[in-house]
């Protein structure tokens, strides 16, 4: 794969992928998304979008986490919102959910809010203060549930805390989630692999594959402060790491994630 196929992926399927996607296209994808339990009560709803869609493949992946709140994190981008929404009520109602959660404000991450808003009418947005402030106060259906840095939310018998990294690895509003219960880390475009065939979850080797992906088409902001934004998200020790891009990991997280900073660092 080639760096101007990434770039010409990254202009044109990320922000439009419902223009580029046929409906020949949806219906591969249709026949292909699977939801998956990776840790207790944490679901990994995973869409593959093979080449030549996109080259070399890809999917999207959301996380479900059911409790007495539901909270969905990553709503994928509009012309997957039918996929999505038939793997979530394979769980849970749709309509049950309390929370629609996301990183950062980008297609894949939240393209789908108000689709979601509107099925599920007790839900509310989820994000970092910035990106209510800044972006998702205006477009969503209704205001944002804004989490501080190092807030907990208790979901039920889950808890989850919000870790404010500004531009980690891109935009200003970004952040990641952490669920203390079962100690998973949603950790969005970080480690993200291309490909369009992936185990849910794995134990194998994730760095060398998502670095393979950022020498392609670098879509980090090289912030200064990238040592210590990364220890903040090491601290929290996570056995698993819930990727937006490819396979959920499951190891020792904070020893990945200093490998990670070392190689952006570096």
């Amino acid at each position: 794969m080639t760096w101007m196929s990434w770039a010409s992926y990254s202009t044109a399927a990320c922000s439009e992928i419902g223009r580029i996607i046929s409906e020949r296209d949806y219906s591969v994808m249709h026949d292909n998304t699977r939801i998956d339990e990776i840790a207790t009560g944490i679901y990994r709803i995973s869409t593959p979008v093979p080449p030549p869609v996109i080259p070399g493949g890809f999917t999207f992946n959301q996380y479900l986490i059911k409790d007495d709140d539901p909270l969905l994190y990553h709503t994928g981008p509009r012309k997957m919102f039918s996929l999505i929404r038939t793997a979530i009520e394979s769980v849970l109602p749709v309509q049950s959910l309390r929370y629609i959660g996301f990183s950062h404000f980008e297609a894949d991450e939240c393209g789908s809010l108000n689709d979601f808003l509107e099925v599920a009418p007790g839900a509310e947005p989820l994000c970092s203060q910035i990106a209510k402030m800044v972006s998702v106060d205006d477009i969503a259906l209704r205001p944002a549930h804004a989490l501080g840095d190092g807030e907990n939310l208790v979901l039920g018998s889950h808890t989850v805390r919000w870790i404010d990294t500004p531009h980690l690895p891109h935009a200003w509003e970004c952040g990641h989630l952490f669920d203390t219960t079962t100690s998973t880390l949603f950790c969005g475009d970080l480690f993200t692999q291309g490909g369009h065939q992936h185990e849910p979850l794995t134990r194998d080797d994730i760095l060398d594959s998502s670095e393979d992906m950022r020498a392609q088409l670098d879509y980090f902001s090289q912030t200064r402060n990238v040592r210590s934004l990364m220890e903040k998200l090491a601290s929290t020790s996570p056995s698993t790491l819930a990727c937006m891009h490819g396979a959920a990991w499951q190891g020792d997280g904070a020893k990945l994630l200093r490998q990670l900073a070392e190689r952006l660092a570096g």
